[in-house]
Parts: C-alpha cells; sequence; structure tokens
C-alpha cells in the first residue's frame, strides 16, 4: 500500500525529473537559462518506471548493462502476485459500488435476480448485488396515467371504430370517455412481468367493459340519466378484468365526456328528442292542472259535508229540544189545564204582537176604523223594550197599552217594507 501511494503522489520531488526507483531525489543539475517544468517524456518515463517497480522490477537508470534490455530487471513472482491482488481488489470494489443506487420518492425499484424477481425496494439509498447477478428497474408507482377512447385530444378528433356503441334496443350511441389509473404500492412486479403490455391492456379492459354495460342499457337511459351509472359500473368491471390478468394496476377515474347519436341521424333523433320534450311538457302541465284542480274539489266537497252533517246535528238537536219542552210542558198541562191552556195563550199573543205591524181592532158595527199611529208606537215600544231586556232576549218586549178607539172606528197600521203580514182580533177575544 505505501508503494500505490508513492506511485500516484505528484507532490514527489522526483516526479518527471528522471528518478530512477522513485526512492532518492534526483541530483542537482545545473540549471539552464529557462529551465521550467519537466518535459511530458519524462513524466511517461517515470511512470513506467514506478509501474516497473511496483510489479518488482529494479529500473537501472540511463546505465546499459550487458544482457539487460533498456536497462531493466525482470519483476519477481512476489512482485507481480502483490500488484495483481491490488489490481484485483480495486476492480472487485468498483464493481461491489456498482450496486448501490437511489430511488426517487413516489417511486420503487424491481430488483431482479438472473432475471427473475426477487423484491421490491421503497424510496431511499438502496443497494443490491452488482451486474449481472441482481440488477433493477424503476416503476413510477405515483403518477396518475390517463388515456382517450372514442377521441384524441378534443371531441373533434373521433375515432369511430372505438366509439360507435350498440345499445340493448338496437339503436347506436357516439360514446367518448376518458380512463385515469396508477399502479398499487405492491403492483409493480405484476405490471413489468405479468402482463407483456399493460398500458394497452388497460385500454382493451376499458374498451371492452364499456361495450358490454352499454350493451345492456336502452339508448335514452345512456344519453341522458344513466350517465353515472354507466361511468361507475364500466369501473367496477375494468377493475374485476384488471386483477383477473393481473397487472396492478388500480383504476381511479372513469369520466364520460361526451354521447350522442350518430351524425348521419343526429337531425331526426333532434326531432324525436323534441317531441318526447313536449309530450313530457304537456303531461306536465295536465298533472299541474290535476294537482290544482283535484285537492280544491276535494275541499269543497269535504266542507259540503261538514255543513250537511251539521246542518244535520243542528236539525236533530232542535227536534230532540222541541221534543224534550214539549214534553214537559205537557207534564205541566195535565197537572193544570187552564193555567196552562191560558198561559201558551198569553205568550203566543205576546210572540205574535212582537212580531207584528199592523193591528186591526174589531167594533161592533164592523163599519168604521180609527186610525192611530200604531206602527210607531210599537216601533218606540220595540225599541225600549229592548233597552229594558238587554241580556234577556228571551223575555217580551213591553208595550203600552193602545189607545181605545171610539165605538164604530178602525184603526187601521201603515205597512212597513218587506212585511204584508196583517192579524185581526175580535174584540171579545181582545178583551178577553
Amino acid at each position: 500500500m505505501p508503494r500505490i501511494i508513492k506511485l500516484f503522489n505528484l507532490n514527489d520531488p522526483g516526479w518527471g525529473r528522471g528518478n530512477n526507483n522513485g526512492s532518492e531525489p534526483p541530483p542537482k543539475r545545473p540549471q539552464r537559462d529557462g529551465d521550467g517544468p519537466p518535459d511530458l517524456d519524462e513524466v511517461w518515463r517515470d511512470f513506467n518506471n514506478r509501474i516497473g517497480n511496483l510489479f518488482g522490477r529494479k529500473g537501472g537508470g540511463g546505465n546499459n548493462r550487458p544482457g539487460n534490455r533498456g536497462g531493466m530487471t525482470p519483476p519477481s513472482p512476489r512482485g507481480t502476485r502483490i500488484g495483481l491482488g491490488v489490481i484485483a481488489l480495486v476492480a472487485v470494489g468498483i464493481w461491489l459500488a456498482s450496486g448501490f443506487y437511489i430511488v426517487q420518492e413516489g417511486q420503487v425499484a424491481v430488483v431482479t435476480q438472473f432475471g427473475k424477481y426477487k423484491s421490491t425496494s421503497q424510496a431511499g439509498f438502496q443497494w443490491r448485488l452488482p451486474y449481472p447477478i441482481q440488477s433493477h428497474e424503476m416503476v413510477n408507482v405515483s403518477q396518475l396515467r390517463t388515456f382517450e377512447v372514442g377521441f384524441r385530444g378534443g371531441a373533434r378528433n373521433k375515432v369511430l371504430p372505438e366509439a360507435l356503441m350498440l345499445t340493448t334496443d338496437e339503436n347506436i350511441v357516439d360514446m367518448q370517455f376518458v380512463v385515469q389509473y396508477r399502479l398499487r404500492a405492491d403492483g409493480a412486479p405484476d405490471y413489468l412481468f405479468m402482463t407483456r403490455d399493460p398500458d394497452e391492456s388497460v385500454r382493451q379492459a376499458s374498451e371492452t367493459a364499456m361495450r358490454e354495460v352499454v350493451g345492456k342499457q336502452s339508448m335514452d337511459f345512456v344519453l341522458y340519466e344513466g350517465r353515472t351509472t354507466v361511468a361507475s359500473q364500466v369501473q367496477a368491471l375494468m377493475q374485476q378484468i384488471l386483477d383477473r390478468y393481473q397487472t396492478g394496476v388500480q383504476v381511479s377515474t372513469v369520466a364520460i365526456q361526451n354521447v350522442q347519436p350518430p351524425e348521419q341521424v343526429q337531425a331526426a333523433f333532434d326531432d324525436a328528442v323534441k317531441a318526447g320534450q313536449d309530450r313530457e311538457r304537456q303531461i306536465n302541465e295536465g298533472q299541474a292542472y290535476a294537482n290544482q284542480v283535484v285537492p280544491l274539489a276535494s275541499g269543497q266537497a269535504s266542507r259540503m259535508v261538514e255543513q250537511a252533517e251539521g246542518y244535520k246535528a243542528k236539525v236533530v238537536g232542535d227536534a230532540q229540544g222541541n221534543t224534550s219542552r214539549f214534553t214537559s210542558i205537557l207534564g205541566e198541562y195535565e197537572k193544570s189545564p187552564l193555567v196552562m191552556r191560558q198561559r201558551m195563550y198569553l205568550e203566543s199573543m205576546q210572540d205574535i204582537f212582537t212580531r207584528a205591524s199592523k193591528v186591526m181592532v174589531d167594533t161592533k158595527s164592523n163599519n168604521n176604523m180609527l186610525y192611530l199611529p200604531l206602527d210607531k208606537i210599537m216601533h218606540l215600544a220595540a225599541q225600549d223594550g229592548g233597552k229594558s231586556n238587554v241580556g234577556n232576549p228571551g223575555s217580551p218586549a213591553l208595550v203600552s197599552p193602545p189607545v181605545q178607539p171610539p165605538r164604530g172606528t178602525a184603526t187601521p197600521a201603515p205597512q212597513p217594507s218587506g212585511s204584508s203580514t196583517s192579524n185581526t182580533l175580535p174584540r171579545d177575544r181582545m178583551s178577553r
């Protein structure tokens, strides 16, 4: 080792100065004018001498001895073995150092031993056995991979063999969608070794799954309300296919970009859609009118039923009340008929007089009537009676006694508006 260090020691004062064995400084030589750095030829000769000393050769400098070519002695076997061992150690160290590698964040390294999968290395500074025993391949597991089916770059750049699909009602739809996927954390070995072209396998699986799902649905369902359902079903079916193929892929998103009929029938389809929309609009308007009229009719019917029930209850209640009152009066009448008859007569006359606006008083001769303003008198009497009987509406009003007309005269009372009732009573009944 000291020899090797000395061999490559550039600070050696004899380096490139013609030193024979590299162990003694060169003799002092007379300096010439313009003496500068050593010549390249001298540096190369010194390097060869040092290499020869390493392998056991003794340099003779400039002495040319007989039988010694170039002034060099043959190398010794021990020195040769030492030199070869050093070279082998250096080569082995370089070979082992080639096994170090760095795995970036978001990547994994798949290590193979003689071409067969050995292990998976995570992010960081790693080491493996050098080539050709082991090798590694970097795989990016955090990258989100995206591809388009049915178009490229934009909706106008269609790929019809991928986009046209058949529905269950024998219609054709133009389907354009995007698939996004990434590798699972433990899926790098499957991604590399289980399929020849995993990305193309994902593309074919997506197209197969979309055709199967669309083929089970109607055209209207795919075009309108079923887009989200179709996308979720396609994603689930794709994941099943890729897991069965052991691709190590995890499907992230299936997004439907555009669904429409083929361009050749687009105009006719628009007319059919417009007619369907008009039909739905009219149905909705009729339903809205029905929702407005039916509750109103139901409310009116309920109100009429309630009114009838109320009238029924009122009539039945009045009848039952009249019956009870008649029964009570009958009991009193049976006890004292004369008193009850007189009382009933007076109550009836009081009820009649309080509501009548005309009073006819008969005379003996039945020819002349004395006119008195009885209507005014009765009206004033009724007002006075209403004021004096506040809180007791059933009590009769106090009427001032009429003025007795002269014999042979009649007293006509004026007719109020809305009433044509007249009462004619004999004088004997009035006196009674």
